[in-house]
């Protein structure tokens, strides 16, 4: 038995984009002695390279199968064991093949029935598998002329589309019909903008899509990182997404994306244009502004910040509570956000409010005397110390309202650490329901802090210099923000600094926080005007299964 490599290189991803008149193709066929490889045994292997329409060069060798060719076999091919009784065994004929199918595709007609024998032919002797590209000329057939054809078998193809070889059941001629055949089908495919070894590849599943005849839509697409921006009648913005390659991303639209709203988007688009962006953060950010500049009807992400919330501490008040509000204003407050929403903004309040007895009742605060005539339902409940019938001194009150300053802003573990513990204590009391609950409650606050750090964190920077990329390009942040992508800029100002974040940059914020994050060990500072960091603990995590919805109430999804 026979070890190791065999010299052939398969073609990388990196190579898929390459234009189809440069593939190498290496188109094969096989003869054997039955249907199944576990059984059965090749009798004959035939092959012809072929690239930018040219042949390069045939293989063709019959084979001892080292078992007998049944009587059908023998009319159906015309190979008998007289001629194959002096060929090479298989494994003297691998090493050979290989090497001449090289770093090409493979193609075939059917070649899953070919791919099969000779793995199992590899696999017999030691050798890897195939892992060469793969074109299957009768998937390709089905695609685009199978309305013209009686069936998709190799003759009929050949009598009806007038190929130059015809077929008969021997390796080597069947190689060269389904080359011929390979070249009439890519003729047919480049009126769908077929033009690239990925688009060949991924023809099969397109083709069969029932608007492929939209797919001229992205023949001006290229294989590079930006935006692009499906629009309808009169030029109407219909949806705005990014990609590290325009092209393979929007054509993925006709195959394996299955959202629901991808077939209405694709029937109302008309046209699709692109920003080319020179890196991924770029077109992220500039993704993030035009989804805020058009409010695009198919989009969800990005575009609902209108509704983002804020909570705030009323630090303006006598016995300060806990509020739900849309817009900060200049009262003395203490805000956090901005969040998803009014809900994901009270999940974090009932957070905080079960783990410092924080007042609950909304009754205005009078200059003096108690808040109301008597307790509030939380204060009966013995839940919240509010001071709503004069039990608890305004000294003692300022206490549990430092409480929760020191969490917001200094030390989370005073808030996060009475959670834990309630939902530990509650979990092995069996009252399981409850400790989701607190659980849930915990993980939104935890979110939202980890956010409010990483927000202050980029606006405390500054001017901020990053090299990235393999040509180190230069990107200049201020307060975390880029400078304006392919003309687009944010839409207001950021006071800086110590105020809250406006609902409109959030996203933006967002964006680079999570990119600063994965690509930290991959760019290079250059300059940082303020400081790049926060000297607090790490927040813990409470979500079972992770996943970040602090701006995304529904969960994390495509843009």
């Amino acid at each position: 038995m026979q070890t190791g490599a065999l010299p052939f290189q398969p073609r990388s991803f990196d190579d898929l984009g390459t234009p189809l008149r440069d593939v190498t193709f290496c188109v094969v066929d096989l003869e054997t002695t039955g249907g199944s490889p576990a059984t059965c045994a090749i009798t004959e292997i035939g092959a012809v390279k072929v690239k930018g329409g040219e042949c390069l060069g045939t293989f063709q060798t019959l084979v001892n199968p080292g078992v007998p060719i049944p009587p059908e076999i023998v009319v159906l091919t015309g190979i008998t064991e007289a001629m194959v009784y002096p060929a090479p065994t298989v494994d003297a004929v691998l090493p050979t093949f290989c090497e001449f199918a090289g770093g090409s595709v493979l193609v075939g007609h059917n070649l899953r029935f070919d791919i099969s024998f000779l793995d199992a032919a590899l696999a017999a002797h030691g050798y890897p598998r195939l892992a060469h590209a793969r074109v299957d000329t009768v998937a390709l057939a089905r695609r685009l002329v199978r309305d013209e054809v009686p069936d998709c078998r190799l003759a009929t193809l050949a009598r009806r589309l007038r190929l130059a070889h015809q077929p008969s059941h021997r390796a080597l001629a069947d190689a060269l019909a389904t080359a011929d055949l390979l070249h009439a089908l890519l003729e047919r495919a480049a009126g769908l903008g077929v033009l690239g070894l990925d688009d060949l590849l991924a023809l099969p599943k397109l083709a069969s899509h029932p608007l492929a005849p939209k797919l001229r839509l992205t023949t001006g697409l290229p294989r590079r990182p930006g935006v692009y921006l499906f629009k309808g009648g009169g030029g109407r913005v219909l949806y705005v997404g990014k990609a590290t390659d325009l092209r393979s991303r929007v054509r993925s639209y006709f195959s394996g994306d299955d959202r629901r709203k991808v077939l209405p988007l694709l029937r109302e688009a008309e046209t699709v244009d692109h920003v080319v962006c020179p890196t991924p953060l770029e077109a992220a950010v500039l993704e993030v502004r035009l989804i805020h500049r058009y409010q695009p009807p198919y989009n969800q992400r990005s575009k609902r910040w209108r509704g983002y919330a804020y909570l705030k501490l009323t630090l303006d008040e006598r016995f300060p509570r806990l509020s739900v509000v849309k817009a900060p204003g200049r009262d003395g407050g203490l805000y956090l956000g901005p969040l998803g929403s009014s809900a994901v903004a009270r999940q974090v309040a009932e957070a905080i409010e079960s783990a410092v007895p924080i007042r609950r009742c909304t009754a205005r605060p009078r200059r003096d005397g108690p808040l109301r005539e008597a307790p509030c339902t939380p204060a009966q409940l013995g839940v919240a110390a509010c001071p709503c019938a004069g039990t608890i001194s305004e000294d003692d009150y300022r206490d549990i309202v430092t409480v929760v300053v020191d969490g917001l802003t200094r030390d989370p573990s005073v808030l996060l650490r009475p959670l834990e513990q309630r939902m530990n204590a509650l979990a092995a009391a069996e009252r399981f329901e409850e400790a989701a609950s607190t659980r849930d409650r915990a993980a939104a606050l935890a979110r939202a802090l980890h956010r409010q750090r990483q927000f202050e964190a980029l606006r405390r920077a500054g001017r901020l210099e990053l090299d990235v990329g393999a040509d180190q390009r230069r990107l200049v942040f201020r307060g975390g923000l880029l400078g304006p992508q392919a003309g687009v800029d944010v839409e207001g100002p950021d006071p800086g600094p110590g105020t809250p974040v406006p609902r409109h940059l959030a996203d933006e914020l967002a964006c680079v926080a999570r990119w600063l994050d994965t690509e930290a060990a991959r760019v290079k500072l250059v300059a940082c005007e303020g400081e790049l960091s926060w000297p607090l603990p790490r927040l813990p995590r409470f979500e079972p299964t992770g996943g970040d919805r602090l701006l995304s109430p529904r969960g994390p999804g495509r843009s």
